[in-house]
């Protein structure tokens, strides 16, 4: 079984706290809701988003601050711009979703692995920062372009798979940016 980080991220959007299962999306070894290979529940997108998108910024924002690399800073600014329209965006649909009045998508706290992180983040600094902060990164955004690609393609509702479908390309743009930086910073 493969196992999505509760990134995404995010990410968006990233910190999906979703498994993807090979065959049986009943298992329940699973962290968190489950996701196929070829489906993603709006329940389970709508309220992984939220916690990837927060912590996207949240860790985002200590890079700003922990970075000793100008580069790693303008991705971090990147990144808070990103997700936080990015977040209004989701709000919007989520509230025209036409299967999406009974998600209550989590709140404003971050899940258990994505706080971890982010503390694990807080404790490092110079080049052990940005080195832990890209590798987040990196795993965050091959998460969120995962799940956002998935619920484009199998979402079941119009308005939440519109926004997957406008908010992949953002996505895919920071993977590449971020697999860039991990070259740089090697």
């Amino acid at each position: 079984m493969k196992t999505l980080l509760p990134l995404v991220a995010v990410a968006l959007l990233a910190g999906a706290p979703a498994a993807f299962a090979q065959s049986d999306d009943t298992n329940t070894d699973a962290v968190g809701p489950m996701v196929t290979q070829n489906k993603v529940d709006t329940q389970t997108f709508a309220t992984t988003v939220p916690n990837a998108n927060m912590f996207e910024i949240e860790s985002s924002k200590l890079a700003q601050e922990k970075s000793a690399s100008a580069d790693v800073k303008a991705f971090a600014a990147q990144m808070i711009k990103d997700h936080t329209k990015a977040g209004e965006d989701f709000k919007a649909a989520l509230s025209q979703g036409q299967t999406t009045a009974s998600i209550k998508p989590a709140g404003p706290a971050l899940q258990p692995k994505e706080q971890q992180m982010l503390d694990e983040l807080k404790s490092a600094s110079g080049k052990d920062f940005d080195a832990k902060y890209i590798k987040m990164q990196t795993d965050a955004h091959k998460d969120a372009v995962a799940l956002f690609s998935t619920y484009a393609n199998s979402g079941d509702d119009p308005a939440m798979k519109e926004f997957a479908k406008k908010t992949l390309p953002v996505l895919k743009m920071h993977e590449k940016h971020v697999k860039d930086l991990a070259v740089a910073h090697q």
